[in-house]
């Protein structure tokens, strides 16, 4: 059985690489909603424009998590990621955590076919077909890494496929894969691994949820399309 699910999964993700900018032609807007705990705490959105081949995505986030009515932790931040048909050639990000700063600006070097990044946790090199690791791409499920869209790091992944289920959120059911990321590297530290799953709705190609658990229960979910 489990042999069949891999070859299932491979069948279905391997071969969806190709113009999957064309997935979001019709999307201006992403609105997932942040819960920890199952409380509210706050947003995560995405922006689409789009201007011949170029397409801008932007990405704004803020939440904060409190104890007692006193703040412990917040962050809010601003990204842009900039493709050329379907090859990301710029991303810059600045995020604050706790007002503290961390960013990413990263360009596509067309000439040595790979990404130079500057980011607070890493400044270096990286694959063409590295993710910037934001939920609304569904192209992040079928990567070998992510970049972290906070502080530019790279971190080795493994998707796994679990099944297919159906979940239902804000009065619509939908039908899902359900998968994990997973860091590849598993002697990381824990507070630096890649540990989530995803529910995936292949037929439109959209993240629905994605949850994990650090310091209490999170997850992001798609309230809305615009």
């Amino acid at each position: 059985m489990k042999k069949f699910l891999f070859l299932l999964f491979f069948l279905t993700y391997s071969f969806n690489t190709s113009a999957h900018m064309a997935h979001y032609s019709k999307f201006n807007k992403i609105e997932m909603e942040i819960l920890r705990n199952g409380e509210l705490i706050g947003y995560n959105y995405y922006f689409f424009t789009r201007n011949g081949d170029e397409t801008i995505v932007t990405n704004n986030i803020k939440f904060s998590v409190k104890l007692f009515g006193t703040t412990v932790f917040q962050v809010e931040g601003f990204g842009e990621e900039k493709y050329f048909k379907d090859q990301l050639i710029s991303y810059n990000s600045k995020t604050y955590q706790n007002d503290k700063e961390k960013f990413v600006n990263l360009v596509f070097d067309k000439n040595k076919n790979e990404f130079n990044i500057k980011g607070s946790s890493y400044t270096g090199k990286a694959s063409k077909n590295s993710i910037i690791g934001n939920w609304w791409n569904h192209k992040i499920l079928e990567a070998d890494n992510q970049i972290s869209p906070i502080s530019g790091s790279i971190k080795d992944q493994v998707v796994t496929f679990l099944g297919k289920e159906k979940i239902t959120l804000y009065g619509k059911t939908y039908e899902v894969d359900h998968l994990t990321i997973k860091s590849k590297n598993m002697s990381l530290p824990e507070n630096k691994r890649l540990n989530f799953h995803i529910w995936y709705d292949r037929n439109n190609s959209r993240i629905i949820k994605v949850s994990y658990s650090r310091m209490g229960n999170w997850e992001y979910r798609l309230k809305s399309i615009k």
